[in-house]
């Protein structure tokens, strides 16, 4: 959908010429999100004022949809893509739906379109109609004005968004709430994005791809797990952090690692049942469900060996318990806070599919770092890694 071709941007100063970005080549396929990032003054929101021609380009050329855009006029090119700054931009002096339907106005919708569209986008980030259609920007909060400057862009429907830092002034926990409620917007829009950023953790979170910038230059153009995993240089290596391998916690699912359907048992099972399901697999523990197929609990094998009767009437309650859809991250938290190795997963209906262990997520996490070479013994199906590498890893 977005094509750069050598793009290139020089500066004349005073001191002589100042190569702002320097024959950017890149491609960002439909509906994906593309964050550029890196430290101030590295080009990148240089690059992206090119594509919309606030800033206009030395050289090189820009397609968006395979149409070279030298070819339109400035005009036609811009509402044909939403732009969205972090000061927002809201125009004071008009209400909430004015700011909203400017760019549909101007491409010539009927007024009944218009104003549809501005409640139906309202509603998409819950800020309800009724409510803010008629209020003026100056009666919004800080992170309602930033929703509307969202939705603004997105209001004529454009194929293509550009995002200069559309968070960055927003409070931690208001900009976790609009990135969610973003994505969650372009799970079902499928927007193509890009979107400059300075921070790391909000690229992880946000993109598809990452191109990272240095002096100018795009000197990493990945997705954020390969650049987290496989940095291109010692500049990505330090921009990243060293806690990069806990960043790429994020990008994993907890459906990724886990073994699935392992063995369970019901209240009214006996204990020496138990105990052999636990022997087969040299579990140390083995986790119980109702008739539903639902986790309540978790019988310990030396228990099972110490007492006799049912697995109802010899167990421990679950420390916790995750979906399927969790990130690692959520996982990681859960067991330092439970002081557990081991999590059972489950549906969106509670029902049991597997367990998620420590030492899983460690070999999926360090299976990317070992050598190509030993390809595919290196890059076992995680399941596999449990049954072989971690037999006990319900020794809580």
């Amino acid at each position: 959908m977005i094509k750069l071709e050598h793009l290139t941007k020089i500066f004349h100063t005073q001191e002589g010429e100042v190569i702002a970005a320097d024959h950017i080549d890149m491609e960002v396929p439909q509906g994906e999100i593309c964050v550029l990032l890196g430290p101030s003054g590295c080009g990148k929101t240089t690059t992206l004022k090119m594509i919309n021609r606030i800033v206009p380009a030395t050289s090189g050329r820009v397609f968006i949809g395979g149409e070279d855009t030298s070819a339109l006029d400035t005009i036609t090119l811009r509402r044909n893509i939403g732009y969205v700054i972090q000061q927002i931009g809201l125009f004071p002096n008009m209400t909430i739906e004015e700011n909203i339907c400017v760019v549909p106005k101007l491409l010539g919708w009927d007024k009944a379109r218009y104003l549809a569209r501005a409640a139906e986008l309202l509603a998409m980030v819950a800020l309800e109609p009724r409510t803010f259609l008629k209020r003026y920007p100056r009666e919004l909060s800080g992170g309602q004005q930033q929703r509307v400057g969202v939705i603004r862009a997105l209001a004529a429907d454009p194929p293509v968004m550009l995002l200069d830092e559309p968070f960055g002034a927003i409070d931690p926990i208001n900009r976790e709430i609009i990135q969610d409620e973003f994505l969650k917007m372009q799970q079902e829009l499928k927007k193509t994005i890009l979107f400059v950023s300075h921070d790391i953790d909000e690229a992880v979170k946000m993109a598809d791809r990452i191109a990272i910038f240095d002096a100018g230059k795009l000197v990493q153009f990945a997705s954020p797990d390969h650049v987290l995993a496989h940095p291109a240089n010692k500049f990505v290596e330090d921009f990243v952090g060293s806690d990069r391998t806990l960043k790429r916690l994020r990008l994993v699912k907890v459906k990724d690692v886990m073994m699935a359907s392992g063995p369970t048992v019901r209240p009214e099972d006996d204990l020496k049942h138990a105990l052999r399901l636990m022997e087969s697999r040299d579990h140390m523990a083995i986790t119980m469900v109702d008739r539903n197929g639902r986790p309540i609990g978790s019988v310990y094998r030396s228990l099972a060996l110490a007492k006799q009767g049912t697995c109802g009437d010899h167990h421990y309650g679950l420390r916790a318990i995750v979906n399927i859809d969790d990130d690692l991250r959520t996982v990681a938290a859960l067991m330092f806070r439970h002081d557990t190795t081991w999590i059972p997963c489950v549906d969106d209906q509670g029902v049991f599919r597997g367990e998620v262990s420590q030492r899983g997520v460690t070999h999926y996490l360090g299976a990317t770092y070992r050598r190509v070479e030993d390809a595919p013994e290196a890059h076992p199906h995680p399941a596999t890694l449990e049954s072989q590498e971690n037999r006990s890893a319900h020794c809580d």
